[in-house]
Parts: structure tokens; C-alpha cells; sequence
């Protein structure tokens, strides 16, 4: 069996307005991901990062990942997803994975720190 290539799309940790998460800030939520990036390298997945810095930049820089890298599982974050400010950039990102990576399954997260358990539903 092959390696299962990953990629996480979540905010960037600088680009997050933490106001709207008490108690949370840009070096927890890196320890959070890069902790779960690493659970995911460790048990046999090739999992990368692909951080989005703005909505008005966020296609694109998913559009390139995607442009240069075949991936089998992709995760949009609960940081996109959950917010209702972020509606219509997770709906795009959606349509972006679907057209740029067809064979890719798709999860989804509760937050930073079930990454693992959302890669494994789909891991298929």
C-alpha cells in the first residue's frame, strides 16, 4: 500500500483575528496544527500545510498547492468552515478542491486538534 499523500488548508496563524477566540493565540494554534501535521507524518501519512493567509488571496494560494501536487485526502479547517463570516471562501474552496484534485476525498475538522481522526474517516 502506498503512502497517502495529505494536505491541511487552514488560516495562516498570523492572518487569524484572535479577538473572536479567547484564550487562543497565533503560537497555540501553530503548536495545535504542526502537533497534529506531525501525529499525521508519524503514522504513515506524507501530510503538508497549506496555509491561507486572506480571503481574497485564499483561492489562489490553494489553486497553486493544487496546481503543483497530487493529493488524497484534503482537509478544510473548522477556522474556514465554522466561521459564518467565511461562508462563501469555504464554499469556494470546496469547488476549488472538487476541480483541482477530482480523486481527492474531502474532511472536514471540529477544530486544530482532530485533524487525525477526520484523515482517518476518509482514509478509504
Amino acid at each position: 500500500m502506498s503512502t497517502k499523500k495529505v494536505l491541511l488548508i487552514g488560516w495562516n496563524p498570523e492572518s487569524v483575528d484572535y479577538s473572536r477566540y479567547p484564550g487562543m493565540n497565533a503560537d497555540m494554534l501553530r503548536a495545535a496544527l504542526e502537533g497534529d501535521l506531525q501525529k499525521l507524518n508519524d503514522i504513515g501519512y506524507d501530510a503538508h500545510m497549506g496555509y491561507i493567509t486572506s480571503e481574497a488571496a485564499a483561492v489562489k494560494e490553494v489553486q497553486d498547492i493544487l496546481s503543483k501536487n497530487t493529493f488524497d485526502i484534503i482537509l478544510i479547517g473548522a477556522g474556514v468552515r465554522k466561521d459564518d463570516s467565511c461562508f462563501l471562501l469555504f464554499e469556494k474552496l470546496v469547488n476549488v478542491v472538487h476541480e483541482y484534485a477530482v480523486n481527492a476525498k474531502i474532511c472536514f475538522n471540529t477544530g486544530p486538534t482532530d485533524n487525525v481522526e477526520a484523515v482517518q474517516r476518509w482514509d478509504i
